[in-house]
């Protein structure tokens, strides 16, 4: 006769929701129900910056938070907490690194299987009700930005999102960089005048843009703080810059072109479909940006309908798990109202 040997316990969850972006890292461990048992949080998802170990070392943090939260004792050998990780992850921007980052997740041993997307998929997911799989199409502007279309069946539609070596325009980065280049013109005299040279010096209590230009060039005021000028890029336009305006325009001619040609490519531009909205500078609902956007979609993509994506994006990745798993109707009902 064999030697029987003790049969590991199930996974404590179904789903481990992973969202990491920029700045933050999200995790919840989600029971087959809908059941939210523990979350938990840690800081910016950068594995080009520190690599991919040191990267998912991050998400271990918010993991190790979310099992606590649960009540769950530390990850033991063969037993993992949920039957499927469900991450979706900033800089996973191509299949390549979705899959290094897959392999390395999975030697963690958080789940039983594991599935790796950008972080545009969890926007996605977040802003559709339906059970069964997502169907249209997210656009993302926030630190930097990016498209995905999805179809129950699975096709995707993307882009490198690389930045401007893969043809990207935008995003709070990029209108900040612009936002100092006219702005400094302006002053310097090789271009026509703006309020932003003014405006832009003033948010950080300096006199001049010769002064903003130094203390970003010496670190004085640190990298990160530069997309402060987002808001100040927005509100100067709203009081009527020519300069400022045709930022924002363009930034909304880049969302329209990005959804129109994901919805072209899943062939969802002749019939009604979703275009969410999501990241800091969509989110924020500026009139100016928001209402081209509508108007210029309602021009070249008639039959989408744009909506603004509010819920957190781990709500999306769960969403996503839970899909995998094929949860029945009321699991999605719950999960949604945890989140509110």
């Amino acid at each position: 006769m064999g030697v029987s040997r003790p049969v590991p316990p199930p996974p404590a969850a179904a789903v481990l929701a992973v969202d990491a972006g920029n700045s933050k890292t999200d995790v919840a461990l989600i029971a087959a129900d809908g059941t939210v048992l523990g979350f938990g949080r840690a800081g910016g998802f950068q594995p080009p910056r520190v690599g991919v170990e040191a990267a998912v070392d991050v998400l271990g943090r918010a993991v190790a938070e979310a099992a606590e939260a649960a009540g769950l004792p530390r990850l033991a050998p063969g037993v993992p907490y949920a039957a499927r990780v469900a991450a979706c992850l900033a800089n996973a921007d191509l299949p390549v690194e979705e899959r290094r980052l897959a392999d390395s997740i999975r030697a963690r041993g958080w789940g039983a299987a594991t599935e790796v997307r950008n972080d545009t998929f969890a926007i996605l997911r977040a802003g559709l009700s339906a059970a069964g799989g997502p169907r249209g199409v997210a656009v993302v502007c926030g630190a930097g930005i990016n498209c995905v279309g999805m179809l129950p069946d699975g096709r995707t539609a993307r882009f490198p999102a690389l930045g401007q070596i893969s043809g990207d325009w935008g995003g709070g980065g990029g209108l900040a960089a612009e936002a100092m280049w006219w702005a400094a013109r302006a002053e310097d005299g090789r271009g026509g005048p703006t309020a932003l040279a003014g405006a832009l010096a003033d948010h950080f209590g300096l006199g001049s843009m010769y002064e903003l230009i130094e203390a970003v060039h010496l670190g004085t005021i640190a990298p990160g703080r530069v997309h402060e000028l987002v808001p100040v890029l927005f509100a100067v336009a709203a009081a009527g810059d020519p300069v400022a305006s045709a930022l924002v325009e363009r930034q909304a001619d880049e969302v329209v072109a990005l959804a129109s040609v994901a919805l072209e490519r899943l062939g969802l531009l002749a019939e009604e479909a979703p275009v969410l909205l999501g990241g800091s500078v969509l989110t924020a609902r500026h009139p100016q940006l928001n209402g081209r956007i509508e108007a210029m979609l309602a021009e070249r993509a008639p039959y989408a309908r744009p909506s603004v994506v509010s819920a957190p994006p781990v709500l999306g990745a769960g969403l996503l798990g839970l899909d995998a798993l094929g949860a029945g109707p009321g699991a999605y009902g719950k999960l949604r109202a945890h989140f509110g």
